[in-house]
């Protein structure tokens, strides 16, 4: 299910199908147990209610999606806004030490830019590998000095180098955090129901079945928006680096 997710047009797809069928198996339960008409009042109630459930749960699953991408949005802002502090930092240190980190902090902008912009996961492992070497070699560079000379300016450039890596880590748990596969199993299961229900509940399935496949149609367009917006990586809606853009740019002038 989690690498299903990953792709929406194949949620899309999948979706449109089996919201289709349901309507299908619902007309074919009606015409093996026909519903009452002094039943169809209560019908009515039940069909309303499902499909108010359903939107409900539509609605609150979009507004996870939307939380969780404009988390990530704000994390990689945080991300420029550290390095480029950490850039300027690093005049406190020794001279060749400032050179050093200087030149390193380009090339770890560069990978994370990549990180943000690559869709291939073989090479997204090979950008994680690089950005952890690049990690521990500027970790390095800051702490030798920071421990030789304990004074508040060291103090200073040691702490925005955490700043640098700690907000990196909070980009990969914001990439990480997606909506639970429980609520898509929870809103798939409802929607299900839904389309069985108003199958069951049409009087001429044959001739009404291109009107009703509005339903499937629209609910499968939510889900895909649902499922584009929550994928960090695979969808059509995805954060745009322009906050590290802006900082290479600015940086590569210096």
């Amino acid at each position: 299910m989690p690498h299903l997710l990953n792709f929406p047009v194949l949620v899309f797809v999948l979706s449109v199908s089996v919201l289709w069928f349901s309507l299908w198996i619902g007309a074919a339960l009606r015409r093996r147990w026909a519903l009452p008409e002094e039943a169809r009042d209560d019908f009515g109630v039940l069909l309303t209610a499902s499909l108010t459930l359903l939107g409900l749960i539509i609605g609150f699953s979009f507004s996870m999606a939307v939380s969780r991408y404009d988390q990530r949005k704000n994390f990689e802002e945080e991300e420029a806004n550290a390095i480029g502090t950490e850039y300027l930092r690093a005049d406190l240190l020794p001279a060749a030490e400032a050179a050093q980190v200087r030149a390193l902090l380009k090339d770890y902008l560069e990978q994370r830019i990549l990180f943000y912009k690559t869709r291939d996961s073989r090479h997204l492992e090979k950008i994680n590998e690089r950005v952890s070497r690049l990690q521990a070699q500027l970790w390095r560079v800051v702490s030798e000095p920071g421990r030789a000379q304990p004074t508040p300016m060291m103090a200073l450039a040691v702490a925005g180098m955490n700043d640098v890596l700690n907000s990196q880590g909070y980009t990969q748990a914001a990439w990480w955090n997606r909506i639970p596969v429980a609520a898509w199993i929870l809103m798939t299961e409802i929607a299900i129901g839904c389309a069985v229900l108003i199958g069951y509940g049409s009087r001429n399935f044959v001739t009404t079945r291109k009107l009703l496949l509005m339903l499937p149609f629209m609910v499968s367009i939510a889900f895909f928006l649902i499922a584009d917006i929550d994928t960090p990586r695979g969808g059509v809606i995805r954060v745009n680096p322009q906050n590290l853009m802006a900082l290479d740019a600015s940086l590569s002038t210096r």
